[in-house]
């Protein structure tokens, strides 16, 4: 059998690592009292960290934090094959001569029952104790998750952006019903057996607010939004565009919450050619590898849209991969009326809104919006060149910016959307 050594934690560890933690979790197992992203945060800001590696494979870590006279031990993980080896008491032995160094005098664990890590410490003489209650208040957000989400460019939305969504009330209800409510109550979902979504798939017509929906799931769920721009990874990316999507995964896995968006997902996930010649070959076949991995965390969802369903590959379709593929298609008359009520000026009462909502019948969201904005800009500009004559915006103003909108859509477009909801919806 190879022997592993045990050396210190470096930074370049840290994919393997992820991987590991997530062997040495049980299906079914309670969430560790110490996230992945406090652990990770642990290692790489110099707190005792121990790796066993056998050649170039790392097959075990141990992290512990320290705090005074005390430390709390964070992580044992093994990769499966190399369990029943020794190598955790291993680890927790070098894990203790590096606190004893350090002058810890008390050392403490924190793990589920029978979880990975409990033989080790009972190998050691820890005593486990069943006289105390753990409790725990989360905040939505931990300092190390901060530093990650800045370095990927996410945030945390303002709260209201899904009451904000004027209209959609189809899809707004779908959306709702299939990932909000599962995610927002994993307790009672759990109790009917039903899963919470880990990934799904918007697609419509350009400008239909896929963007929008996946912005409004992220504020109602309080959870931080990080979106990935395909031709941004491929221009920051000096190992290709499928090692700057490795990377990107491995840093988001560090988080507590995350909702991913990926928006013209078509970019990376084309059909495939069959050739390995085909550029976007690997790039897709890095990103079918990638799912199932961010699927196994808990509190994550990917939400990827696209403009060209069809153009998907169609392993990156097959169920499995993504719980739901939903249309988000173009605002039917209520729903226009109510996204006009939105752009409209406070005070316009007098606009007949009928006449709005029947004009535009070929416009999306971002159509309207765009049209509102170029009629108050017209009456902005009438008040200016005319020296101080305030006239509001009227409804001929709006039928004006209307007129000299391009709609989005068009009776091919919408004709090949019907086709693509009869093709691929699964909601």
């Amino acid at each position: 059998m190879p022997m592993w050594r045990l050396r210190d934690f470096h930074d370049h560890d840290l994919d393997q690592a992820i991987e590991v933690w997530d062997q040495s979790r049980f299906e079914d197992e309670p969430a560790p009292a110490f996230p992945l992203s406090e652990v990770m945060a642990a290692a790489r800001s110099g707190h005792p960290a121990v790796v066993a590696v056998i050649e170039d494979e790392l097959v075990g870590i141990a992290v512990a934090r320290t705090q005074g006279e005390r430390a709390w031990v964070l992580l044992i993980a093994l990769a499966i094959r190399w369990r029943h080896h020794g190598i955790g008491s291993a680890l927790l032995t070098e894990l203790e001569r590096k606190l004893r160094a350090l002058g810890i005098r008390r050392i403490s664990a924190l793990l589920p029952p029978d979880a990975v890590g409990a033989a080790a410490l009972e190998h050691c003489s820890y005593r486990s104790r069943t006289d105390l209650v753990y409790h725990e208040r989360l905040d939505p957000q931990s300092p190390a998750d901060t530093d990650v989400l800045a370095e990927l460019g996410g945030r945390l939305l303002p709260s209201g952006l899904w009451d904000a969504l004027a209209g959609m009330t189809r899809e707004k209800q779908i959306v709702e019903q299939r990932i909000v409510l599962p995610l927002a109550h994993q307790a009672a979902a759990a109790r009917h057996g039903v899963r919470p979504p880990k990934a799904v798939i918007l697609f419509g017509p350009p400008g239909t607010g896929k963007t929008s929906f996946a912005q409004a799931i992220a504020s109602r769920l309080g959870w931080p939004f990080v979106e990935l721009f395909p031709s941004r990874l491929a221009a920051d990316a000096p190992g290709g565009l499928a090692s700057s999507l490795r990377e990107t995964f491995a840093e988001l896995a560090t988080l507590e919450t995350v909702l991913l968006f990926i928006d013209e997902v078509e970019e990376i996930a084309a059909a495939r050619s069959g050739t390995a010649a085909d550029p976007g070959h690997g790039v897709t076949n890095e990103l079918l590898k990638l799912i199932p991995g961010f699927r196994e965390h808990e509190d994550r969802l990917l939400v990827c849209a696209t403009n060209s369903v069809r153009s998907l590959d169609p392993a990156f379709l097959r169920p499995g991969r993504f719980d739901y593929t939903i249309p988000i298609g173009p605002p039917d008359a209520t729903a226009r009326a109510a996204i006009w009520n939105r752009y409209l000026d406070q005070g316009a009462d007098t606009i007949e809104i009928p006449r709005l909502v029947e004009a535009s019948a070929m416009f999306t969201p971002a159509d309207i919006e765009f049209a509102a904005r170029k009629a108050a800009q017209t009456a902005f500009e009438r008040e200016i060149l005319q020296h101080g004559h305030d006239q509001p915006v009227s409804t001929n103003d709006y039928l004006a910016a209307i007129t000299e909108t391009r709609p989005s859509l068009t009776a091919a477009t919408l004709a090949a959307f019907d086709q693509d909801i009869e093709q691929y919806t699964r909601q």
